[in-house]
């Protein structure tokens, strides 16, 4: 008897796909790239991958036609489907904004009554006109929305927001935030006790990949009457590890930072006497 497989609804195509297939790789689970075909099995893992268009995927996973999917969050509060989301997996990161002319400037909310909206996100935007007692037209469209007010279609839009780069070059800009998103795996409501088994493996080594990009291992030599003064300046883990060294009077001393202190937290390491500080990318990381 065939044993059972987690399916997991991916984006067929896009940077959603490079990302959702390259976490999935980094977690040692091994997948064709699917770019042809509408499933795929790892060869090491319970998992089956279900390759769909990205709108479809919350849907798919609250009929339970796939178990698990990597979606924006975006997307979930669009369709609001009956789904649960499992954890948020750091990339994809962007914003769903208003931005219209560059230079004309949006003082208050208010300023949007009686206005036309271009959308690809209609509920979402609608939601939040009405938390804000705003009176606007919403037009709904799908693809280049940000033409929309160079041909007089719109006075705003409401699309998503990475970069800018797309908004500059159609000389709009960002004028309100409704919400920031990033891609997380979601699930459907209620799964079997084996396929909760293979769930939790999966999401296991999904932290530890995710954790191990956010932190860098450095290991310096120091001089052992500023050890006390450089471990101060440590925010990582329990404890740094601390070893002699060959050369009397020095000690090797080893541990964890995490990415977003990182340029920081070397400089002052610098000026209190640490040397030959060494960077060490981590593979995984278990808390």
């Amino acid at each position: 008897m065939e044993k059972e497989k987690l399916k997991i609804a991916v984006q067929k195509s896009g940077r959603l796909f490079d990302d959702s297939i390259g976490l999935l790789r980094k977690c040692n689970i091994h997948i064709n790239n699917g770019r042809d075909q509408l499933k795929a099995s790892a060869s090491n893992f319970p998992v089956e991958v279900l390759y769909l268009r990205n709108s479809d995927i919350p849907n798919y996973v609250e009929s339970g036609v796939a178990d698990l999917g990597i979606v924006g969050e975006n997307l979930l509060v669009e369709t609001g489907k009956e789904v649960e989301k499992v954890l948020p997996l750091g990339f994809s990161k962007c914003r769903l904004s208003i931005a219209g002319v560059k230079g004309r400037p949006l003082r208050d909310l208010k300023d949007l009554e009686g206005k036309t909206i271009a959308t690809s996100y209609p509920n979402t935007l609608r939601s939040f006109l009405d938390e804000n007692q705003i009176s606007a037209s919403i037009h709904t469209i799908s693809g280049s929305v940000e033409i929309a007010p160079n041909i007089g279609l719109s006075d705003y839009i409401c699309d998503l927001v990475s970069s800018g780069s797309t908004l500059f070059k159609n000389g709009l800009e960002e004028k309100v935030v409704l919400l920031k998103s990033q891609a997380c795996l979601i699930q459907k409501k209620s799964l079997s006790p084996e396929k909760e088994a293979i769930r939790d493996k999966l999401v296991f080594r999904i932290e530890a990949t995710l954790q191990a990009k956010l932190n860098k291992y450095i290991l310096m030599n120091v001089p052992n009457g500023k050890i006390s003064d450089i471990i101060e300046l440590l925010p990582g883990m329990k404890s740094p590890t601390v070893m002699p060294l060959a050369v009397e009077g020095w000690s090797s001393v080893h541990t964890v930072i995490q990415e977003e202190e990182f340029w920081e937290i070397l400089a002052r390491l610098k000026e209190h006497g640490a040397e030959g500080i060494l960077v060490v990318p981590i593979e995984k990381m278990i808390l």
